[in-house]
């Protein structure tokens, strides 16, 4: 038996229009973000991959993506899970900090170091921060972090695969998870088995499905899934690599 898995991140946010780390603070779509993820559902649609579960984060974003992509492939009334567990990597201090600016003040190395090593998270934000979540009500209980790096998200993901995306899929239904670029990357590495150096090179683009289908093991057929839309990926992913470059 082989099972089906969607994942999908969230249409171009407002930080990501105007350069900014965004992580854990819950910004909206653009109305190109909104055009994005209304492709992304009238691909879902027109390729005959139709989810029966959505789980999202609790960020809007990915909320609001998969929402407007489910209504444009019909599939608006299916059932959604929402959890922390999916949020975007927290970047601490860095979160709502310019891209450009920071690589600017720091240099490249640093730059690159805090947005793409796998081990090293970025500088801690003081919880009093206006872009911190530690006194934010949704999360009362949530261990929230004050900073992440990649295998921090692996860390907190993981489990939550196991424990309520595995299931679902051992149902045979096609799950979908709308997301965001490094919480989509945790379970790319998870899945491929990629090494920390194989996962830095991964970028993840904007509102494009990446479907893969797994063996009885849940591990894929097709290595790094496919795209629905290749090229637009191919595109998108390399616009993702440039963010801060300019």
């Amino acid at each position: 038996m082989t099972y089906k898995l969607v994942l999908l991140r969230h249409g171009q946010s407002a930080w990501n229009n105007t350069n900014q780390f965004t992580g854990w603070v819950d910004v909206p779509l653009t109305e190109q973000g909104e055009q994005e993820a209304r492709k992304g559902g009238q691909l879902l649609k027109d390729k005959g991959v139709l989810p029966d579960i959505v789980f999202t984060s609790l960020l809007r974003r990915a909320i609001n993506t998969a929402n407007i992509s489910l209504d444009v492939a019909d599939r608006l009334w299916i059932p959604v899970k929402r959890d922390w567990r999916l949020n975007e990597r927290h970047y601490g201090a860095l979160q709502g900090k310019n891209k450009t600016e920071i690589r600017e003040e720091y240099g490249d190395e640093k730059f690159m170091l805090w947005r793409r090593s796998y081990a090293t998270p970025p500088p801690e934000i003081d919880p009093d921060d206006k872009y911190s979540q530690a006194h934010d009500p949704q999360y009362a209980g949530v261990p929230v972090p004050r900073c992440e790096a990649l295998s921090n998200v692996v860390k907190r993901v993981t489990p939550y695969w196991e424990s309520d995306i595995v299931p679902e899929l051992k149902t045979g239904k096609t799950v979908m998870i709308a997301a965001h670029g490094n919480s989509l990357r945790a379970i790319v590495k998870m899945l491929d088995g990629l090494s920390e150096e194989e996962i830095a090179k991964v970028n993840i683009p904007t509102a494009i499905p990446l479907l893969y289908e797994l063996d009885e093991n849940f591990k894929p057929i097709k290595p790094r899934g496919e795209y629905l839309d290749p090229e637009a990926a191919a595109a998108g992913a390399a616009a993702v690599a440039a963010q801060g470059q300019k």
